[in-house]
C-alpha cells in the first residue's frame, strides 16, 4: 500500500453513479474525492483551476468513457483522455466504464490510460487498482484481455517509463552508475524510436479512419514524451549542461520557443506538460498560468465541447457546408480541426519561429485545406461519371486557385491566431492587446478558430458543388435530404453564387469601410455571425470599380443623411405650424362667424314672432 493520499478526481455523467462510488470510497480513510465533473469540458476546467490553486490537489483521474453508449460520446472520451495526457503526463488516468469492446479498450490503452476497471468491480478490488495505478503501475482487468505480446510491449514501455519518472528521479542520478544509466537511456531510446516509427508509418495510410488517426497522433506524442524524459532525467551532467548553453543560445537568438520546447516538466502530476521553470526568461508582462501546449488543449478542448452544438446555419449567409448531412458536417469541422492540431505540432518540431508565421499564412491554410479534402473523401475514392471511374480527390484539387482566391485567403486573424497558440503571445485585436493567459484573449482565440474552421469546411465542399454536385453516389453518402433533388441543389448553388456577389460588392466593401470583419461562430443553436474590429486603411485605398462605389454612396449617405433629416424635420415643422397656425386658425375664424351669424338669426326670428 501506497503511503501517498489517494486524491480523486471523478468524471461521469451519471450523478447517481458519482454519488454513490463516493460513498462507497468514503471507508478508506487515504482516499479522497477531490472533486467531480460531468462533462469533458468541466473535467479540463476543474484540472485548470486545480493546478493553479495547488498542483497537488488530485493525483488520480477517475472517468468513464463517454456515456458508455453513445460512439460520439465515447469518441470525446477518448479525445479526453489525449488532452489530459497532453497537458498532465505524469497524471494517472483510470478507465472505471460500462464500455467492454475489445476495439475501444484498445484505444483507450493507446490513448494512454493507465487502467481499466468494469462498472460493476467489487469497490476493494477498484481500490486495489486505484493504489496499483497511482504508484506508477499498470491494470487491466482480464475483461479487456489483450493480445500477450502487445501487453508484454505495452508493459515494457510502461515500466521503461516509470523507471525514468517515478523510481529514477533527478536527484539520484547522480548516484547511479554513468554505464548502467547510459545502458538504460540508450535501450529505452532504441524502442521509444522504432515503435515511433511504426506509429507515423501507420499515420501515412491513405484513407485512415479519424478516430484511429486521433489515437495514433497522441500515442505518436505520449512516445515523444517520453523520449524526452529519458534523455533529460538519464543524461550526464556534462549533457545537461551543454543542453541548457544551447538552450541559452537559443533564446540569445529570439528563438523563444525552442527554450520553452526544452524545459522539462515540474515535479507535481498535476502540472501543465510544458510549463516552464523558474529560469525561464523574464518579461515585462506577467507570465502566463498555460504553456502554449497548454493553452492550445485548452481551446481545442473548448472547441470540440462546442461542436457538440447544433450545427445548424442561424444566419441570412448561405454556407457550403449546408449541403451536408449533420454528421457528415460535424465530421468533417472535426477533422479539420485535427489537421490544425497535426499542423502546429509540425511547426513546433520545424521551430518554426514567429516571423515567419506571416510568411507561411497562404502555405498553412492551403495545406490544411488540402489534407482536410483528401481524408474527408479518401484519397483512392472514385465514382463513375459516363462509364468513366473519376477519383474524387485529384478532381477537386484542381480547383485550388479558385478556392485559394475565393475563401482561404479572405479568413483574417491567421497570424494573430497562430503566434498565440504557437508563442503564446499577447493576442492583438479588436483595437486591443490581451495577455495570452486572459479570459478575454481565450474567448477571441476560440471565436478565431471556430471561424477558421467553418471557413476551411466550406473550402473542402466548394469544389464539389463546382464540379460534382449531382453525382447521385455522392448525394447519397454526403447531402442532406432535403437537397438530394437536382432542382434543391441548383437552387442551393444559384443562393451561394449570389452570396459571393453581394459579399464581393456590398458586404466586403461595407466591412472595410466599417473597419470591421465578420465571423462565423459556434453558439448553443447553431452557426452565428459575431463582428470585430480591424484597422483596414489600406484594403480601403484598395477599392476599384463596384466595391469604391458602393463606399461612396455609403459615405455620401453618412454625409447626407443628417442635412436631409435636418431639411425634412423643418419642412414637417413647418407645414404643421401652417396647418394648425394658418389654415387651422382660419378654418376656425370662418366657423365661429358661421356661428355667429346662425345665432344672430335665430333671435331676430324670435323678436319677429313676439311682434
Amino acid at each position: 500500500m501506497s503511503d501517498r493520499p489517494l486524491k480523486l478526481l471523478l468524471v461521469d455523467q451519471d450523478p447517481i453513479f458519482r454519488l454513490g462510488l463516493r460513498v462507497a470510497l468514503e471507508e478508506f480513510p487515504d482516499l479522497q474525492v477531490v472533486s467531480e465533473a460531468e462533462t469533458d469540458t468541466a473535467a479540463l476546467q476543474t484540472l485548470t483551476e486545480l493546478a493553479q490553486e495547488d498542483p497537488n490537489q488530485v493525483n488520480l483521474v477517475v472517468l468513464e468513457l463517454g456515456n458508455g453508449r453513445s460512439l460520439s460520446s465515447q469518441q470525446l472520451g477518448l479525445q479526453l483522455c489525449q488532452h489530459l495526457k497532453t497537458q498532465y503526463p505524469n497524471l494517472p488516468l483510470l478507465l472505471l466504464s460500462s464500455v467492454q469492446e475489445q476495439r475501444l479498450l484498445k484505444a483507450a490503452r493507446d490513448a494512454g490510460v493507465d487502467g481499466y476497471c468494469p462498472k460493476g468491480t467489487p469497490v476493494s478490488t477498484l481500490v486495489n487498482a486505484m493504489r496499483e495505478v497511482i504508484t506508477g503501475g499498470f491494470y487491466w482487468d482480464e475483461i479487456g484481455k489483450e493480445d500477450t505480446q502487445m501487453r508484454a510491449d505495452r508493459d515494457a514501455l510502461h515500466q521503461e517509463k516509470v523507471s525514468v519518472s517515478v523510481r529514477l528521479p533527478v536527484t539520484t542520478s547522480s548516484r547511479f552508475p554513468f554505464a548502467m544509466r547510459q545502458k538504460v537511456r540508450l535501450s529505452g531510446i532504441g524502442y521509444i524510436n522504432t515503435t515511433l516509427a511504426e506509429v507515423t508509418a501507420q499515420l501515412q495510410v491513405p484513407g485512415l479512419p479519424l478516430l484511429d488517426r486521433a489515437i495514433l497522433a497522441g500515442q505518436r506524442r505520449e512516445l515523444l514524451t517520453a523520449r524526452w524524459l529519458l534523455n533529460h532525467l538519464l543524461a550526464s551532467p556534462l549533457e545537461r549542461q551543454q543542453e541548457v548553453e544551447s538552450r541559452l543560445r537559443s533564446v540569445s537568438k529570439g528563438n523563444n520557443f525552442a527554450f520553452t520546447q526544452l524545459q522539462p516538466p515540474a515535479n507535481s502530476l498535476l502540472r501543465p506538460s510544458s510549463s516552464k521553470s523558474d529560469d525561464s526568461p523574464k518579461k515585462q508582462n506577467p507570465p502566463s498560468l498555460l504553456s502554449p501546449r497548454s493553452l492550445q488543449a485548452t481551446l481545442f478542448a473548448s472547441c470540440i465541447t462546442k461542436l457538440q452544438f447544433p450545427l445548424q446555419n442561424l444566419t441570412d449567409t448561405p454556407l457550403e457546408i449546408d449541403i451536408l448531412r449533420a454528421d457528415k458536417k460535424r465530421d468533417l469541422l472535426y477533422l479539420i480541426l485535427q489537421k490544425i492540431a497535426e499542423l502546429l505540432d509540425d511547426m513546433r518540431t520545424s521551430h518554426v519561429k514567429i516571423n515567419q508565421i506571416n510568411e507561411l499564412r497562404n502555405t498553412i491554410l492551403l495545406d490544411v485545406w488540402k489534407a482536410g479534402l483528401t481524408d474527408f473523401f479518401g484519397k483512392f475514392t472514385r465514382v463513375k461519371i459516363d462509364n468513366n471511374n473519376l477519383e474524387i480527390v485529384n478532381s477537386l484539387l484542381q480547383y485550388s486557385v479558385i478556392v485559394k482566391s475565393e475563401i482561404l485567403n479572405k479568413i483574417p486573424f491567421i497570424e494573430e491566431l497562430f503566434s498565440y497558440l504557437l508563442f503564446q503571445t499577447d493576442l492583438q485585436i479588436d483595437n486591443t492587446s490581451y495577455s495570452a493567459g486572459s479570459f478575454e484573449a481565450k474567448n477571441y482565440a476560440e471565436m478565431l478558430l471556430e471561424n477558421l474552421l467553418i471557413q476551411v469546411a466550406n473550402a473542402v465542399v466548394n469544389p464539389l458543388l463546382n464540379s460534382l454536385a449531382d453525382v447521385e453516389e455522392i448525394k447519397q453518402i454526403f447531402y442532406d435530404r432535403k437537397f438530394l433533388s437536382t432542382r434543391e441543389i441548383e437552387r442551393f448553388r444559384n443562393n451561394l453564387s449570389w452570396r459571393y456577389r453581394i459579399r464581393n460588392y456590398i458586404n466586403e466593401p461595407k466591412e472595410v469601410f466599417e473597419s470591421r470583419y465578420e465571423l462565423f461562430v459556434f453558439a448553443p443553436r447553431g452557426i452565428a455571425t459575431t463582428s470585430i474590429y480591424a484597422p483596414r486603411g489600406q484594403e480601403l485605398a484598395q477599392l476599384s470599380g463596384i466595391p469604391l462605389v458602393i463606399t461612396l454612396a455609403l459615405e455620401f449617405q453618412d454625409a447626407i443623411a443628417p442635412r436631409l433629416q435636418s431639411l425634412l424635420s423643418f419642412l414637417g415643422n413647418s407645414v404643421v405650424f401652417v396647418l394648425t397656425q394658418v389654415i387651422g386658425r382660419g378654418l376656425g375664424l370662418i366657423g365661429r362667424g358661421i356661428l355667429q351669424g346662425i345665432g344672430s338669426v335665430s333671435l331676430t326670428e324670435r323678436k319677429n314672432k313676439k311682434l
